[in-house]
């Protein structure tokens, strides 16, 4: 009886440890920085495979049959493949959610009480129930995260509104009056809420139009991935049936910089002048070195931050806006990055519209500043500002965001008055 219990001890261990290992090195590994659907069918499937061989390895090799490890292994192993083969939507996905945890709670339920009939060993408390308890929490955690997000729908609206752009709508916000209108592009990752200072500052003077792109802060996400070409789109067509008058200044922030250049390229009739601030390099991978290692590790992490929001771990963590849908956002619009930046490439000239490029000194990673001097050169009649702060601070802090503001104002005088751009 001692050496049975010992041999189901060892196979409990090694089959639940593999599934756990295994899962990590095919995220990591082979399926590193993949879609939503395919991480979380991956990772399901893996574990899947640990209960199932649990339960037959325990029947074949000892005299207590875990049988119980058939039934998280049924869940697991048709939630993975149905997650793989249909590769759902985030509507669908969604609707899941009000589904799936409480029957997987159903099932855990049932297993809780097996596996306390069946298993006589150490392995039960020290790796069987925690490892269930893992899955009760994240079952309940999923539960959560719908119900905060159809709460979430339900609070009143942002102060703009939401304009059809082709089968999805995206959110805009126009302040101030005044010729010429400035739109802000944000960075990559965030909506328009970041820009409240310098929105409110620039309304002064002239109007200001925030907006978030497809899947970010208030607007619907898209159907498929979108690069920067598609981006730019979405925002010519926002404007035009918002009624919004151009021509515009165009101000991008880090990598809301690609869009406003591929905007400009494909759309130049409409752009009157633009700034960049701290604005991300169409050359980042071939003149910033550290950026293509940069680039391999975040597209892996994004990847998992989708399939974790589902589980509210964002909430938990105290990041309320890390929502499932924003998070499935930051994956697609960062494995678009490399497609959007070689198309804002190819657009190489602003004429001699005026071009203020502020950047931020502090921290800045080797081979940033000569590329900002590039930038600077888009256009014959342009500004370079190399200021004491950090790539973020331009936008959300008080003196960085000062400093944003009159770059933009300078810009604004330049257009409205058909005069050089004043050098600093």
């Amino acid at each position: 009886m001692t050496m049975t219990t010992h041999h189901i001890g060892r196979i409990v261990v090694g089959c639940l440890a593999g599934g756990v290992l295994a899962a990590l090195a095919l995220v990591a590994g082979p399926f590193a920085g993949a879609d939503e659907h395919v991480i979380t069918g991956i990772v399901l499937l893996a574990f899947a495979s640990s209960w199932g061989l649990l339960a037959a390895l325990s029947m074949l090799w000892t005299d207590q049959p875990q049988r119980w490890a058939a039934l998280p292994a049924g869940f697991m192993g048709v939630a993975g493949a149905g997650v793989l083969v249909f590769a759902p939507s985030e509507a669908v996905i969604m609707a899941l959610g009000w589904i799936w945890p409480p029957l997987f709670l159903a099932v855990l339920g049932v297993t809780v009480v097996r596996v306390r009939e069946a298993l006589h060993s150490r392995t039960r408390s020290w790796v069987v129930y925690p490892l269930l308890t893992v899955c009760v929490l994240s079952a309940l955690g999923a539960g959560y995260q719908a119900v905060r997000e159809s709460l979430d729908r339900r609070t009143p609206s942002a102060p703009g509104r939401l304009i059809d752009v082709g089968g999805h709508r995206l959110y805009l916000n126009c302040t101030g009056s005044g010729n010429p209108t400035v739109v802000l592009q944000s960075g990559l990752g965030e909506g328009s809420a970041y820009w409240e200072s310098i929105s409110t500052a620039v309304a002064r003077d002239t109007q200001v139009c925030v907006y978030d792109r497809a899947g970010r802060g208030w607007s619907e996400p898209p159907s498929v991935p979108q690069d920067g070409v598609a981006i730019a789109r979405d925002l010519h067509v926002l404007l035009e049936r918002a009624d919004v008058q151009g021509p515009f200044v165009l101000v991008g922030h880090s990598s809301g910089a690609q869009y406003v250049r591929i905007f400009a390229g494909r759309y130049p009739e409409q752009v009157a002048g633009v700034v960049l601030l701290d604005g991300q390099p169409a050359e980042a991978f071939e003149g910033l070195p550290i950026f293509p290692l940069f680039y391999r590790v975040f597209s892996r992490v994004y990847a998992l931050l989708p399939s974790l929001a589902r589980l509210g771990v964002g909430r938990l963590l105290g990041h309320p806006d890390w929502s499932p849908r924003a998070a499935r956002s930051l994956h697609d619009e960062f494995a678009e990055l490399p497609t959007s930046l070689a198309q804002a490439r190819a657009f190489q000239s602003l004429g001699d519209r005026p071009l203020v490029v502020v950047t931020a000194s502090r921290d800045a990673m080797a081979g940033w500043l000569p590329l900002q001097d590039a930038m600077a050169k888009l256009s014959t009649n342009s500004r370079h500002e190399v200021v004491p702060f950090e790539h973020t601070e331009l936008v959300t802090g008080e003196m960085g965001a000062r400093t944003s503001s009159q770059a933009i104002r300078d810009v604004v005088h330049s257009v409205r008055f058909a005069a050089p751009l004043a050098k600093s």
